[in-house]
């Protein structure tokens, strides 16, 4: 039984790994030609801000430490609620059935369709700000999809409908967090704070709104427990503030020292809008 489980579970880990796999490549299909209309410094700029990404950490300040504790508690507040949250909308072992996301291409759907719906926008204008945008929500995109499934992999938890338990960790799950919570929450984020002011609320009602959806639809379908879009979400902002703040930087430009054969030379660039 234990070795049929086994088995079940590295099949459903790898269509996962596949599915997830199929995104970041239409992810990495897109990124190119944003990357170059845009203008954002081609590949060397898009590695340089991985690599900020991963190391953020260790610039994090005091303030930022803090707001992480409160994550952390915030996280922790939402476990201690995960089985009456599940119970409101599923009756025990009703819900089981081996652990099966179905829907996860439809709820996937909202995030890509603002990515693609900005793309498309940028270039019935020909908005190079729109295709700078559009290169910022692929980015928010691949940054928290990759983390999440890391934090995937490493937590194993199983799903609510895989387990009544909300304590099932390390057993080759894929339920925290929620990857798809984490996606919307960084290209709604995005989203919701780029482009003119005269259209923030609208923006931030689309962008907020769907993120918020698509994390109560998991919920509420019984493939994500409360605190895995908790989670999630939180780690869908972390990283839009990061592509918002790189942004910001690269606009208002950079000087670089660089050397030449005659000696050095001081280089100043920036993004004129």
């Amino acid at each position: 039984m234990n070795s049929n489980n086994t088995r079940f579970r590295g099949v459903r880990r790898t269509r996962k790994a596949s599915a997830a796999a199929a995104g970041l490549l239409m992810f990495a299909g897109i990124a190119p030609a944003v990357n170059f209309a845009a203008d954002s410094g081609g590949i060397g700029s898009a590695l340089q801000d991985a690599k900020l990404y991963v190391t953020a950490p260790l610039r994090w300040d005091g303030e930022d430490w803090l707001a992480f504790a409160g994550t952390l508690a915030l996280v922790g507040a939402s476990h201690s609620l995960d089985g009456r949250v599940r119970s409101h909308f599923v009756n025990g072992a009703d819900g089981l059935n081996g652990g099966q996301d179905k829907n996860s291409l439809r709820d996937a759907l909202p995030t890509v369709a603002i990515i693609g719906g900005t793309w498309a926008y940028a270039g019935f204008l020909g908005d190079s700000d729109g295709y700078r945008e559009t290169w910022s929500l692929v980015e928010a995109g691949i940054l928290s999809t990759a983390t999440g499934e890391i934090l995937t992999y490493a937590a194993g938890r199983e799903r609510p409908d895989g387990s009544t338990s909300p304590n099932q960790w390390r057993q080759a799950g894929d339920s925290f967090p929620s990857v798809h919570a984490s996606a919307a929450f960084a290209v709604g984020t995005v989203f919701a704070e780029s482009g003119s002011d005269d259209y923030r609320w609208i923006r931030r009602i689309l962008g907020y709104g769907i993120a918020s959806a698509t994390a109560y639809i998991r919920v509420r379908d019984n493939v994500h427990w409360l605190s895995d879009t908790v989670a999630g979400s939180a780690l869908g902002i972390a990283t839009a503030r990061f592509v918002l703040n790189r942004r910001d930087q690269e606009s208002r430009g950079s000087l670089s020292v660089q050397p030449t054969k005659d000696g050095w030379m001081v280089a100043y660039s920036k993004h004129f809008r």
